[in-house]
This record gives C-alpha cells, structure tokens and sequence, in this order.
C-alpha cells in the first residue's frame, strides 16, 4: 500500500507540524478508527504520538486502489490525551 497525499494535506501536515512517519504510523497501527460521520465513504483513525506529548493525531483517509489518500491530518483537539 503507497500512501498519497490531497493537496490539502500536503500542506495542512507541513503547517500543523505533523511529521508524515506519524500520518503512516497512524495508517498502519491505529488506536481507533471509525466512519466520518459528515463524508461517507472517508475513514477517520485515531493514534497518540508520545513524542507529541501523548497528543492524539487524526488522519482522515479513504482507499484508492491499492493505496490510501491521506485527506486531512490535525491533532485532535476534542480526543484524550
């Protein structure tokens, strides 16, 4: 599976400081994951990134193909640290 970046989150992810191994890692080995509610067929996953300060990073994303499209990616104001 190759990752892909939207245009949106080819900028939003060098604005907000996100590293991309944690966008990856997200994808990869994510602590929770569910449906979007407002975009169906988008998938929203959850990670806290210890190097973050335990913040809790969420990558919206959807197949294409054999590779996931990396929507958007913030740090989850409203999750747990």
């Amino acid at each position: 599976m190759a990752l892909i970046l939207s245009a949106h989150a080819c900028v939003v992810i060098q604005e907000r400081g996100l590293a991309l191994e944690w966008v990856e890692r997200t994808l990869q080995a994510p602590d929770a994951t569910g449906p979007d509610p407002s975009q169906p067929g988008l998938t929203r996953s959850f990670k806290r990134i210890e190097e973050a300060g335990g913040r809790v990073i969420r990558v919206v994303h959807r197949p294409q193909g054999s590779d996931m499209l990396v929507i958007t990616a913030f740090f989850d104001r409203g999750a747990a640290p």
